[in-house]
């Protein structure tokens, strides 16, 4: 997938997240979503931030996370998050073109938050969102090739992955079939994918 389609996927995504963001009642906005110790407003403040965080930002937030990445990351979508709804869906409005990505990063890091961390807002909520096959088949491949920070070919060594709605598998072993965004979810470590996979390596697959 070239860079424009990427970005395009990004728009459109961050796009029906505000929506969906916009719809909801005040009391949800601080429901737990599927990453541990974030409400909605957490992950949807994160989502966004990739538009506007400057290099001074990205190097303050692993100043304030000690170096440790995840803990940085963490701490900054708490800190981002605190603010009112009103303004972290001004966020996504005044950033509906931007093409800014963070310090060290590429467009493929918003393109999976977009992609993965609308999912996790829409689930706990009993909300449906369907992911784009194109998309998260290109992310899929994306997240299989390069091992931080999901470590996904080794946590999934054993197990032979084929998407059934699309030409998509990677890995050898344990079948593990399903829908590409089911496979998505795996593969960067939700187990709210679990139930929409089969195959006889289901059963075996490594649980958080």
């Amino acid at each position: 997938m070239d860079v424009d389609a990427v970005w395009n996927h990004i728009h459109t995504e961050r796009e029906h997240l505000a929506r969906l963001l916009a719809d909801l009642p005040a009391p949800d906005w601080d429901q737990p979503t599927l990453c541990a110790g974030w409400a909605v407003r957490h992950v949807a403040a994160h989502v966004i931030s990739s538009a506007e965080a400057s290099p001074g930002d990205v190097i303050a937030m692993m100043w304030r996370g000690h170096g440790n990445f995840n803990r940085a990351v963490y701490r900054e979508g708490l800190r981002l998050g605190s603010r009112p709804p009103e303004e972290i869906l001004a966020a996504f409005e005044r950033n509906r073109g931007s093409r800014h990505h963070p310090l060290g990063t590429t467009p493929w890091e918003p393109l999976l938050d977009a992609l993965v961390h609308t999912q996790d807002i829409a689930l706990p909520l009993g909300l449906s969102h369907t992911m784009p096959i194109e998309a998260a088949q290109a992310a899929a491949g994306r997240v299989w090739s390069r091992p931080f920070p999901f470590f996904a070919r080794r946590r999934l060594r054993h197990f032979h992955l084929i998407a059934d709605d699309t030409d998509w598998i990677a890995g050898s072993g344990a079948e593990v079939r399903g829908p590409m965004a089911a496979l998505l979810l795996l593969l960067t470590g939700r187990d709210a994918a679990l139930p929409r996979l089969h195959g006889e390596g289901v059963a075996l697959l490594p649980r958080r």
